[in-house]
């Protein structure tokens, strides 16, 4: 993979949206992310771990693993969103996530999304409900996703085409992130925190 001229203190954050056991898409996203060796990388699996349910607790009241996933989400410079196709849309539980997580936490912070369907025709399903909940966020998505489907394996492994593609997918949040960083507001603020504003 290029280098982007990213120092090795940037901190990147993948999240696997996915809460089965880890199969294809788990497997083809860490080797990508094992290859990148230009940032510091973390991973949150949501099958691993336990996220309440965004009904309005506060997150320092929930006795799980909610406030220190997203406390790393708005620690990280970068995040990975990663899903597979679920009825067309993210899962429920990386939607569940988003929903918990501050706007703060993911406003102006580059994201590549990546999604793994059946076949083709899903390819844009994720992508649009993902890039409508960013826009809420003011986050910046890179401006192509990744789109795995099962023709893109063998065996369980991804080809060299679906690796070609997680590499560029990442290069490519790596050069957003290292291009945006420090430059400050890039844009109004989102909606939801100019109401909060005026409701204070």
């Amino acid at each position: 993979m290029k280098g982007t001229g990213l120092s090795e203190a940037m901190k990147v954050i993948s999240v696997l949206g996915s809460v089965t056991s880890p199969g294809r898409m788990h497997r083809a996203l860490n080797e990508a992310l094992d290859r990148t060796g230009e940032a510091e990388i973390s991973r949150v699996d949501l099958a691993e771990l336990e996220i309440g349910l965004a009904d309005g607790t506060p997150l320092d009241q929930l006795e799980d693993d909610t406030a220190e996933v997203i406390g790393a989400i708005a620690a990280a410079d970068a995040v990975v969103l990663a899903t597979p196709v679920y009825r067309g849309s993210m899962t429920g539980a990386l939607k569940n996530l988003l929903d918990l997580t501050p706007v703060d936490a993911l406003k102006g912070k580059p994201v590549l999304i990546v999604a793994m369907g059946a076949t083709d025709h899903h390819s844009l399903g994720v992508e649009r409900h993902l890039r409508d909940v960013l826009s809420f966020f003011g986050a910046l998505p890179v401006p192509v996703d990744v789109y795995l489907t099962s023709a893109d394996f063998k065996d369980g492994a991804p080809g060299e085409d679906a690796a070609r593609r997680l590499d560029q997918g990442i290069s490519g949040l790596l050069t957003l992130t290292s291009a945006t960083g420090g430059l400050g507001e890039l844009g109004p603020d989102p909606l939801i925190t100019r109401l909060s504003h005026e409701r204070d």
